[in-house]
């Protein structure tokens, strides 16, 4: 039941319904009492001992084992009830249930071509998915190795017309030494991402979105997507008809997005977009490689100071937060100036068929793919169960 959609406390009013007797022969169930044995292992064959241990002899009062005390698991230990695949299955949906997620097993899937070429679909409500998964899913759409940006002027053929400005050693200035307010920004902060009012207000009312990852190249992506993907997430809230931005929750992923950026959890991190757009279709594309980072005050190290000061000054606080910069930064103002005009040609000489804005993603098998029983046939098998009894008596037992 659990498998084909139905709530633990939706099973638990069935149960009473159908006056089914509990192990302690009650005929009252909670949901809480169904999830501990969809819980339990014993029901694929498994056995896990010493899932409890006593802190006190004295007390002898026992507590649940999250690693204080050492585990064994006997696979295939007896006969099993339910298949083992059947028993993943649950345990992930169980996993990310608190997120709000309601489908058995979230497809993992790839943009194979256009500007996203490599970008993972994310599922704002599935936590089953970790870095391997991603990289995998995002490095199988590139042929032999990843595409190389060019980063300096000295890897392009550069050629001036007379009367032109020879403009090799010049650097187009980086967005993030100016103001930032009136900028598409993306924020990372614990468990929780917020788009800036750039943004919201360029997408207007197509603010249910699709969030993209390529840990490839390390970027991150936003696109309007139809209401029925279940991977969307609204992204901003109107108030007297203007949108402005909601944080969007990021449970089930922040972690892992943190781990494929690498970057410190106990930072936050904002950074610049891009904005692309072909015939009505838009996207904003950020490149972690750009990313500033904001950490408190008490991070700075005073071991290396005599006085007890910090040994390092922050040039630009902001708030109770100090900004960081990537090291690169002290070292140029940005990006060669052929370099970037390269990049903007080759931009515009593609067509809307090369770039694909609105391209969806093809579907990767993770190799850790379970075989779970078919909706037919689970239909099948609860229809039998439930036929002696109709909604309205489970309803009733519900309010009842």
């Amino acid at each position: 039941m659990y498998l084909y959609g139905y709530s633990s406390q939706q099973i638990a009013d069935t149960l009473i319904a159908l006056e089914r007797k509990s192990y302690l022969g009650n005929i009252k169930w909670t949901a809480g009492g169904v999830v501990q044995i969809l819980r339990n292992e014993r029901h694929c064959g498994d056995v896990v001992t010493r899932k409890t241990y006593t802190k006190d002899y004295h007390s002898h009062k026992k507590s649940k084992n999250y690693g204080q005390r050492p585990q064994s698991t006997y696979r295939k230990h007896h006969e099993a009830i339910v298949s083992r695949d059947d028993f993943i299955a649950v345990q992930r949906m169980l996993d990310n249930a608190k997120y709000g997620n309601k489908s058995v097993l979230p497809e993992l899937r790839v943009i194979d071509s256009g500007i996203l070429r490599g970008f993972v679909t994310i599922n704002p409500r599935w936590a089953g998915f970790k870095e391997p998964e991603y990289y995998q899913a995002s490095r199988s759409v590139y042929q032999d190795t990843a595409p190389m940006e060019l980063t300096t002027t000295d890897e392009i053929q550069v050629s001036v017309e007379a009367g032109d400005f020879d403009l090799r050693g010049f650097e187009v200035s980086r967005a993030e030494l100016f103001d930032v307010v009136s900028r598409p920004v993306v924020t990372f902060q614990g468990k929780k991402i917020k788009f800036s009012t750039e943004c919201i207000r360029k997408f207007g009312a197509k603010n249910y979105v699709e969030l993209l990852i390529n840990p490839v190249e390390r970027k991150f992506a936003v696109r309007p997507t139809d209401t029925q993907n279940r991977s969307g997430v609204y992204f901003s809230k109107t108030v007297n008809g203007i949108y402005y931005p909601k944080d969007v929750p990021a449970g089930a992923y922040g972690d892992t997005i943190y781990s494929l950026f690498g970057w410190n959890k106990d930072y936050k991190y904002r950074i610049i977009g891009y904005l692309y757009e072909k015939d009505g279709e838009v996207a904003y594309i950020f490149d972690a490689a750009d990313c500033e980072a904001y950490l408190k005050s008490h991070v700075l190290s005073k071991h290396d100071s005599s006085d007890g000061e910090a040994a390092v000054h922050p040039l630009t606080p902001s708030g109770k937060h100090i900004r960081a910069i990537p090291k690169e930064w002290t070292v140029s103002f940005g990006k060669s100036f052929y370099v970037h005009e390269q990049s903007l040609e080759a931009l515009a000489r593609q067509s809307e068929a090369e770039w694909k804005l609105r391209i969806e993603g093809q579907l990767f098998e993770t190799g850790k793919k379970v075989s779970v029983t078919s909706f037919d046939e689970l239909r099948q098998y609860i229809q039998q169960e439930l036929s002696d009894i109709t909604m309205e008596e489970i309803n009733n037992e519900r309010i009842g």
